[in-house]
């Protein structure tokens, strides 16, 4: 899902993608983090659509709202993100849509680690690092069998798809 703060050439090409973005997030809120799928006409629209996971079909995909600072511009930005759970963390995953290119989160978290997490009805703050060797192996694996879309955009990507591991600070 796009950062619906910072926008790509594509994106600004294509109307309402902020504003798709800005969508999410509000159903998210008045949903305790759920969003439903998106409609054959946001598909058709060349927005992004969440692959449909068993087990998700009446509720909607469960996500999480990452706060984080933009790398360039200092300001706060907020990205939808779908995730796994680590621990009492969060692990996401920077496929950026099969994109050659890391999303714009990814670079701002690496830069700016100190981030917070909107889980459900709660605000964790935590801190961001890159999941590397047998731990990445292991969160991407399993990431992969429930979601094997993700397989697919690792391979259109030519690059490795980055593991970022939130951590709650305590």
């Amino acid at each position: 899902m796009s950062d619906p703060s910072t926008t790509t050439a594509n994106e600004a090409k294509a109307p309402g993608i902020a504003g798709w973005n800005d969508q999410i997030i509000a159903e998210f809120r008045a949903n305790a983090g759920y969003v439903s799928w998106s409609s054959e006409e946001d598909f058709a629209a060349g927005r992004p659509v969440p692959p449909r996971m068993p087990g998700f079909e009446e509720q909607g995909m469960p996500l999480i709202l990452v706060h984080h600072i933009g790398a360039k511009t200092g300001r706060e930005r907020i990205s939808p993100l779908f995730y796994q759970p680590v621990g009492d963390g969060w692990a996401v995953f920077g496929t950026h849509g099969g994109s050659p290119r890391h999303p714009v989160w990814y670079h701002n978290l690496m830069a700016n680690p100190q981030a917070t997490v909107e889980a459900g009805t709660e605000k964790v703050p935590v801190v961001a690092r890159l999941a590397q060797g047998a731990e990445r192996e292991r969160l991407w694996a399993k990431e992969v069998a429930l979601v094997p879309k993700f397989a697919e955009f690792e391979a259109a990507a030519s690059r490795q798809i980055p593991v970022v591991v939130l951590e709650r600070v305590h």
